[in-house]
């Protein structure tokens, strides 16, 4: 079993995952060896702070040994193909973590190895990231069915995840982009299917930001820039960015309890100022908490299946 992205997920999954986050996190210390005498492959092609640090003290806390390996310290895709090292990793370690630039990478682990693989982050999807981010929702408002999330900025691997998490659990999900940089078509498409599927949320896509956050439960913002964008320069970003910028007269349209959520790393000054991000509807730090409890979660979800 993978994950790869969130559209391998069904509502039961989701909100399975998320019950198990708030015990790991309720029982912090407490003993339990899913990962006992497994060692977990962590493959990082970019730098990381919360994905590492976050997997590494899961896999230790979860009985397990994690074996980092950085850019550079293996063949990957250089001078050996993606499926050779799917199939000797497979040979040494009980999983792989996977932080990469290409998401074709993951899918050849996935495809070509025999161990499960778990998207640390890639150009398209992130989808622990975002289990992290409805366990925080839900721990702050209760509930998912009749919340309206705005997403504001670039439609990048965290929109991309974040339509499909939303859809999952029945949230209405606003999406503000400027034109041009609209999310992938095949996560919007995914999405919608979702929301047939199970009669409930919505997804409306706009170029407007106060349309998206008039009467928000939750405000989420992301990176004008990511790692992956080598096309874009500041120059262009500054001419049609900045009126998607998380400030206090934009999240004057959400509601007064209106929670505002930041994957971070963040570039303060602009996709969202200082006075939002360290303000009373902040509750960033609490997202990057629910990482740890959420990535044990997971681990839960897939070996506990073997």
């Amino acid at each position: 079993m993978h994950l790869l992205t969130l559209c391998e997920l069904e509502r039961e999954d989701v909100l399975s995952i998320i019950e198990d986050g708030l015990y790991f996190k309720k029982h912090r210390g407490r003993e339990e060896p899913i990962l006992a005498g497994k060692t977990i492959a962590m493959i990082f092609e970019s730098p990381s702070t919360r994905t590492r640090i976050s997997f590494d003290i899961a896999i230790r806390e979860l009985g397990g040994h994690p074996l980092v390996l950085n850019a550079g310290e293996t063949h990957l895709g250089k001078k050996e193909s993606v499926k050779d090292t799917a199939r000797v990793l497979s040979r040494y370690v009980h999983g792989v973590v996977a932080r990469v630039k290409d998401h074709r990478v993951l899918e050849e682990l996935a495809e070509y190895g025999s161990i499960p693989v778990i998207n640390a982050l890639s150009n398209l999807s992130h989808p622990c990231q975002i289990l992290a981010d409805l366990l925080t929702i839900y721990e702050y408002k209760g509930r998912f069915k009749g919340l309206k999330l705005s997403f504001l900025g670039d439609g990048n691997n965290i929109c991309n995840s974040l339509m499909i998490g939303g859809a999952l659990v029945g949230m209405d999900v606003y999406v503000a982009t400027p034109r041009g940089y609209e999310p992938n078509g095949m996560f919007v498409k995914k999405s919608f299917e979702i929301i047939e599927r199970y009669g409930e949320g919505s997804l409306t896509l706009t170029n407007d930001p106060i349309e998206a956050v008039e009467d928000a439960d939750i405000v989420y913002t992301d990176v004008w820039i990511s790692m992956s964008d080598k096309n874009k320069s500041l120059e262009e970003v500054m001419k049609v960015f900045p009126p998607y910028q998380v400030n206090e007269k934009l999240l004057s349209y959400a509601k007064d309890d209106v929670i505002v959520m930041h994957c971070l790393p963040a570039n303060r000054g602009m996709e969202i100022t200082d006075e939002v991000l360290d303000g009373e509807h902040s509750v960033v730090y609490d997202e990057a908490e629910n990482r740890l409890h959420v990535q044990k979660a997971i681990f839960k979800y897939i070996y506990s299946r073997d």
